[in-house]
């Protein structure tokens, strides 16, 4: 799904690198977190760090990503919905997890139910548990269906709402005033974290190599995109 924010190559990582940030440290929870992707591959990408710092961490699948190439040549929507579970199976594994605990909700991919999806993280949340979802604002109609869902919940049961950006960092700039830098947390992350995650985000390959010559085959996270999320820190608002 392209929306007007995401098009285009967008911010280089160079210009991230660069950027001149001291973000205080983000406090970790003692219990286990909640971390709602709104596709499969979002909670690697946004909190990967974090998921391998934290095994006992759950995770809610939102949708299945079927939608992530609409005119494939090569995989239906049931196949890539098919693949991209076992992709997500297979990350959470290279993150520690060893049986990880995946709640499947199965709404349909660019179709997110707002309402329902509230419902359900209310049955799962509890007062002070972190509730880690993509940012409301991140220019993705999913994200930011999700966030506002997550936002919600957590209002209503005491949880405590942790955003990650994911699409942000394409369509932003340093110091862009669209984006609540205010309330950014940064989480340092060890080598031997990094490189979990790198090994955890390789498991998506439906979404890092073409699944055939065909355009409408083309990686949706290629090198250029991958680079955004192989920081030494996790960047979170809180």
């Amino acid at each position: 799904m392209v929306t007007p924010l995401i098009h285009g190559t967008g911010t280089a990582e160079e210009h991230w690198r660069a950027w001149d940030t001291d973000w205080p440290l983000l406090d970790l929870p003692d219990g286990a977190p909640l971390v709602v992707a709104p596709h499969p591959d979002d909670e690697v990408l946004g909190a990967g760090g974090l998921l391998a710092r934290l095994p006992d961490a759950e995770v809610v699948a939102v949708t299945d990503g079927e939608a992530s190439h609409p005119h494939s040549t090569v995989l239906t929507r049931p196949a890539m919905a098919a693949v991209r579970r076992t992709e997500t199976d297979e990350a959470l594994t290279r993150l520690g997890h060893q049986t990880p605990t995946i709640h499947r909700l199965a709404h349909p991919d660019g179709a997110i139910d707002e309402i329902a999806l509230t419902t359900a993280l209310e049955r799962l949340l509890t007062p002070g548990r972190w509730c880690l979802a993509s940012w409301r604002g991140d220019g993705h109609p999913d994200h930011e269906a999700v966030g506002r869902a997550a936002a919600a919940a957590c209002a209503t049961t005491g949880a405590i709402l942790v955003e990650y950006p994911i699409w942000t960092w394409h369509w932003a700039s340093p110091g862009d005033p669209r984006v609540p830098w205010d309330r950014c947390r940064r989480l340092p992350l060890s080598d031997a974290e990094r490189a979990a995650k790198r090994h955890a985000l390789d498991a998506f390959v439906s979404q890092t190599r073409p699944l055939g010559p065909d355009p409408d085959d083309a990686p949706i996270l290629p090198p250029h995109v991958l680079a955004r999320f192989d920081r030494p820190v996790e960047v979170f608002f809180a």
